[in-house]
């Protein structure tokens, strides 16, 4: 296990000396002490960015070079899956086999991008007069990338992979709570070949290295993945210094299943959406809207699926609900828990604490039904197994409640009429939608929001252009 910062290919200290403690939250033991960077640290990591990326050693690494390096890294990950999966467990509290679909995830997405490296190109443009008139891609600097706790290095390599390969150099501020995964992927950096800069990781706390990172004259471009509060916050601070920006921000995501869809499927589909990496999910599906012909059966098959998705031993194999990542975690999911019945939303399943080990912080798969549009829970992001049904009378009510609200990351449409299924997914605002299927990635597939759900895009090809600027040349002839 690595505990030190992560810089210029070097394990180091913080600065100042400080440390910060790691917790399991399924069992409440402290796994790790780990440095506690600062400003003065990320201006040490993103100095060491600096000079890689300005260096002519950087500069003469080819596409096909980078390429390889990012293949490696691939490879050196999926030797060592198994490891990195119980360390993501061990410090997160999702399931290992959650962990292991999502470090399967980031090999992919290591693969997919050292095949975008040696790829970028520029344009020939045509011209009225005598000249050559070609653009370049060139990569636009010095990366902060700021990533979450609820798939730790999985949205990590989101945001580096297309980083590297596009020929910027990285600095990666984990969070506090799950900053493992991030450290101990220095290893693979190294062996991978990556020269020294090129990837630095310095954890600390938002408030103090997320927001000299953003601050830092000398990052050009901010990646990051949080709530939305935090997001315009990261607005206001780049402005002053014109960074470029990728947002990927709260959800409130509806996942709509009309009468004539087939239930059992759907059932299956909206239990993934809300309960897959205990609801601790961006684009998780936790409005559930249901055609009132559909709505009674659908909640005697959601009722009977929570009940059996018990909290368990995260590193059990056939355990599918983990711990919440933290304490103030559980203690926020229970109190919107408690609003929701305060303000008259029925529980149908779960809504308590429990603690199958004796320790932990774990909430049990909650659904509430006959939740109105203005409830608490139907409106704020929980980050927790909190499901809040709501019902509709035909398509057009339909799409008009999935709208209804500040987001518009995902959604989810559960309907055996192909017509209606393309109609509803362009009428509903978000950036992902998955029909009869929910809370599936892939490395090909551009991931994003609309409205307060953020802007830019992770994955895909769009996510690289995120990280290359456009140089335009005009040769007289």
């Amino acid at each position: 296990m690595r505990t030190d910062l992560f810089v210029n290919n070097e394990w180091r200290p913080a600065q100042s000396g400080r440390r910060f403690p790691v917790e399991n939250p399924a069992t409440e033991e402290i796994l790790a002490e780990v440095a506690e960077g600062d400003a003065a640290d990320v201006d040490a990591a993103v100095t060491a960015a600096r000079a890689c990326f300005d260096s002519d050693a950087w500069k003469a690494v080819s596409g096909r070079a980078r390429s390889r390096m990012l293949s490696r890294a691939a490879d050196l990950l999926e030797s060592r899956l198994e490891e990195f999966a119980r360390l993501e467990t061990a410090h997160n509290g999702k399931t290992l086999f959650e962990s292991k679909i999502e470090l399967t995830m980031t090999v992919q997405t290591l693969r997919y991008y050292a095949g975008w490296a040696d790829k970028i190109t520029g344009d020939t443009l045509p011209s009225d007069g005598p000249f050559l008139i070609y653009t370049l891609r060139e990569p636009v600097g010095v990366v902060g990338a700021i990533v979450p706790w609820n798939f730790p290095l999985n949205i990590a390599s989101w945001k580096f992979a297309p980083a590297l390969a596009a020929g910027c150099t990285v600095v990666l501020k984990p969070a506090s709570e799950t900053p493992l995964t991030a450290l101990l992927f220095g290893e693979i950096a190294i062996e991978a070949g990556f020269p020294p800069g090129a990837f630095n990781v310095v954890p600390g706390g938002g408030a103090t290295a997320g927001a000299a990172l953003v601050r830092h004259p000398g990052v050009d471009k901010i990646s990051f993945t949080g709530s939305t509060e935090v997001g315009r916050g990261i607005m206001r601070e780049a402005a002053g210094s014109n960074k470029r920006l990728t947002l990927e921000l709260g959800g409130k995501s509806p996942n709509i299943v009309f009468a004539d869809a087939d239930l059992t499927a759907a059932a299956r589909g909206v239990q993934t959406g809300i309960f897959y990496g205990k609801g601790e999910v961006c684009a998780a599906g936790s409005r559930l809207l249901v055609e009132r012909g559909a709505h009674d059966e659908l909640i005697a098959l959601l009722a009977a699926g929570a009940q059996k998705l018990t909290p368990g031993d995260p590193l059990q194999k056939t355990t599918r609900l983990g711990a919440l990542v933290s304490k103030k975690q559980q203690q926020t999911v229970l109190r919107y828990i408690e609003q929701g019945k305060t303000e008259g939303a029925t529980l149908v399943a779960g809504g308590r604490a429990v603690q199958p080990q004796g320790k932990g912080y774990f909430v049990e798969a909650t659904v509430f039904d006959a939740v109105t549009p203005a409830m608490t829970i139907a409106r704020e992001e929980i980050f927790g197994p909190v499901l809040a049904v709501l019902t509709f009378d035909d398509v057009d009510h339909g799409i008009q409640l999935a709208n209804d609200t500040i987001y518009g990351l995902a959604a989810g449409i559960w309907t055996r009429d192909i017509q209606k299924a393309h109609r509803t997914a362009r009428a509903v605002r978000a950036g992902t939608v998955w029909i009869n299927t929910y809370n599936f990635y892939d490395p090909g597939a551009a991931f994003g929001g609309f409205k307060a759900s953020g802007f830019g895009r992770d994955l895909g090809r769009d996510a690289l252009d995120g990280y290359l600027e456009t140089k335009t040349v005009w040769v007289g002839l």
